[in-house]
């Protein structure tokens, strides 16, 4: 019973390393309020609950850059890594993202996307040369979707930009989507496995947290996915309505197994050991940039 007892306790243990191997963190400008003893004991935590990995959605943000080089956001990030923890750095994010795809052709935006990626390819020399920290990946905040790619031919011009922008990276290029329920579920998920083969990591977001497609609507799509394709479990609850900023609870990820797929949780703001990051956001109404 004892050693029957001992299994389950490691099969528990590794279950819950495996679900939390990798979370996202958004930077605000808000959270320059924290202390490096309130960031040490976050990434103390984080590493504690089977977290390998920290994808930062952006390390630029519009005009922001976090304080550069030496900077909260780098500061911090350096107290990540001596808790073993790796970094998959995010590049250059326009705040306007959103609003200007909605806007543009198929050329437009054709002709936007390569602008934006070489603003992130910028980005990227910028952190290598300046940075100083040891990179495992860098992700692209522009997130992809099946509305804004819905026609074939917007798809095929971003997998070949896709292609040749991570040819000129260092180490993997990763990119988010998310399904507004356009694209048939094994369409969908043809897409982002072309996409993968074309040399990008993309995440699915599971859009439990959003809830802008039924649980069965989602489902549907997350089992198209090929294997290639990594699952972001969202462990927050939107509260704000359509038109307000962006608002949102805490709460727990699915925790259906993903299978095959490589997981990532969105994100550490929301999980309870790092609610020092919420609250201090909390404090300061208005401050969000979020994109969700």
């Amino acid at each position: 019973m004892a050693r029957w007892m001992l299994c389950l306790c490691l099969l528990m243990s590794a279950t819950v390393a495996k679900a939390d191997e990798r979370v996202f963190y958004q930077p605000l400008n808000v959270d320059a309020g924290l202390t490096q003893a309130q960031w040490q004991k976050v990434w103390q935590d984080t590493a504690k609950q089977g977290t390998r990995t920290v994808i930062v959605q952006w390390t630029a943000y519009g005009d922001s850059d976090f304080g550069g080089a030496n900077g909260w956001l780098a500061n911090s990030l350096k107290l990540a890594q001596r808790e073993g923890l790796q970094l998959v750095l995010g590049l250059a994010m326009d705040p306007a993202y959103y609003k200007r795809i909605d806007e543009l052709d198929s050329a437009g935006l054709g002709a936007y996307w390569q602008a934006q990626l070489g603003q992130s390819l910028a980005q990227q020399q910028k952190l290598r040369q300046d940075w100083k920290l040891q990179v495992s990946g860098w992700y692209l905040p522009l997130e992809l979707d099946d509305l804004h790619f819905l026609a074939a031919d917007r798809r095929a011009t971003l997998q070949r930009q896709l292609k040749d922008f991570a040819a000129k990276l260092d180490a993997p290029l990763h990119v988010s989507a998310f399904s507004a329920g356009k694209l048939a579920p094994a369409v969908n998920g043809q897409w982002l496995g072309e996409l993968t083969a074309a040399g990008a990591q993309i995440w699915w977001q599971d859009g439990a947290g959003t809830g802008r497609l039924s649980p069965l609507v989602r489902n549907g799509y997350a089992s198209a996915l090929p294997c290639s394709v990594g699952i972001v479990r969202e462990a927050f609850r939107q509260v704000s309505r359509e038109g307000e900023p962006f608002r949102a609870e805490p709460a727990s990820p699915d925790a259906t197994s993903t299978g095959c797929h490589q997981n990532a949780v969105f994100s550490l703001r929301y999980r309870p050991w790092g609610s020092v990051i919420l609250d201090n956001q909390r404090k300061h109404p208005g401050s969000n940039v979020q994109n969700h």
